[in-house]
């Protein structure tokens, strides 16, 4: 079971990055819920909590505590960037003193590929930081920065709710890759001679049943479970 805790940064009176028009805490929230959306309706042994579901105020001490309290397994926090207004494109962040062979590492590498893949900006790469939710988390953790705010063209991209949604797309692919998480529409279940003896998430399994039974049955029927 992965236990994912989600934080969208900012909140409340905290409007975080500002630019074009927008307030980073409310992209950042859009983005994270579409994450948990696509993850609790498509995916098998996943639970979700998240730092905020509406615009409320969180400080960064209570996201820490309260993750790690709940026991998480991996920590998810979804930024928007702001500079200069001519930077521009994505980068994620793990902690300064993670080494690059960690778990952690791994999980950044990826995640950052397949967000890439997805979010049609400039690749500015994996890097470390220093940040407390970073440093404060007990379990793996990672912050992405998707875009920046204050530069028109990644602002455009966040304007529209279908760039949004891929955005969500690339970090759930991602998750699902690290964690090994099995989508529940690939459950099928073997049906011989009228009576199920088994329902399989995994592809060996649905074979090893069918192969159980291939001499002995009138009839084996392999059904995909909606």
């Amino acid at each position: 079971m992965l236990k994912l805790y989600l934080d969208p940064g900012h909140g409340g009176s905290d409007p975080g990055a500002v630019g074009n028009g927008l307030q980073e805490k409310n992209l950042t929230l859009d983005i994270a819920l579409r994450i948990r959306d696509l993850l609790v309706n498509n995916y098998n042994d996943i639970s979700v909590r998240m730092s905020r579901t509406t615009d409320v105020t969180r400080s960064l001490n209570e996201r820490t505590n309260d993750a790690n309290a709940w026991g998480a397994s991996f920590y998810l926090s979804i930024h928007i960037n702001s500079f200069n207004g001519a930077a521009s494109g994505y980068e994620d962040f793990i902690h300064s003193s993670v080494s690059d062979t960690s778990q952690t590492a791994r999980y950044q590498d990826i995640l950052h590929e397949e967000i890439v893949k997805l979010i049609n900006l400039s690749d500015r790469g994996k890097k470390k930081a220093d940040f407390h939710v970073l440093r404060e988390s007990n379990m793996p953790a990672m912050l992405s920065e998707n875009g920046f705010i204050d530069n028109g063209s990644d602002a455009a991209k966040m304007k529209d709710a279908n760039w949004r949604q891929r955005v969500a797309q690339g970090h759930v692919n991602g998750l699902v890759r690290a964690f090994g998480l099995t989508d529940k529409n690939d459950t099928h279940r073997v049906i011989v001679d009228g009576t199920q003896i088994g329902a399989f998430q995994d592809d060996q399994n649905v074979l090893d049943a069918v192969k159980k039974h291939l001499n002995s049955a009138n009839r084996i029927i392999v059904e995909k479970v909606d």
